[in-house]
């Protein structure tokens, strides 16, 4: 996982309420063990209306998005984490998220950011023209216009994102204490272990 320390750029001014995982990401695209290519079928209900946001060139590319009230609610698919990564979103800003959705954003490296309405409401109208900050040393999110939000993280997914740990990382950070315990085991215990023939 990469270590997340800012997003900045432009933000995707969505603002919907309630947008279930069906919605970031069909039934039709789990077929898939592949994390790659789901971004092209990221909001598919909504791209295929015409003038829709997601495919207004003022936005290409943004690494932000910004959205309603209980984002990711619905069923526990992780491709939904994966579909955002893939078409370039590296967070999302809501006033609050389903658990599921937000664990599975954590564990992908995406960032999960709960805000009060009145502040998603003024970024929503900064993002229309202007891009948005969010840095996660001073736990912020800023406008260019010294807009200020603070936002709160639990510190030890905050430390895990920051360093780009994810869990096969975690583990790997007890290397020395799990390999003490192997060569113990095998010394007081040899056969548990089978030995080449």
């Amino acid at each position: 996982m990469k270590a997340v320390r800012k997003v900045e750029g432009r933000a995707i001014p969505f603002g919907q309420k309630n947008v279930d995982t069906d919605v970031i990401i069909s039934a039709e695209w789990l077929k898939t063990i592949s994390r790659e290519g789901l971004g092209a079928g990221a909001f598919e209900s909504i791209r295929q209306k015409e003038g829709n946001i997601f495919d207004d060139p003022e936005f290409a590319g943004a690494p932000i998005l910004i959205a309603g009230d209980n984002f990711g609610c619905g069923s526990s698919r992780e491709h939904a984490a994966w579909a955002l990564d893939d078409m370039g979103i590296k967070a999302i800003i809501a006033p609050s998220f389903s658990d599921i959705f937000s664990g599975n954003a954590f564990k992908n490296g995406l960032l999960a950011i709960a805000l009060p309405q009145e502040a998603i409401d003024r970024l929503m109208e900064v993002a229309k023209t202007d891009p948005v900050s969010i840095d996660m040393e001073s736990m912020s999110v800023t406008t260019p216009f010294q807009d200020r939000f603070a936002f709160e993280m639990d510190p030890f997914r905050r430390n895990c994102l920051m360093e780009g740990l994810d869990e096969i990382d975690l583990t790997m950070t007890q290397s020395d204490a799990i390999e003490r315990h192997e060569q113990e085991t095998d010394s007081a215990r040899p056969w548990i272990r089978p030995q080449a023939a």
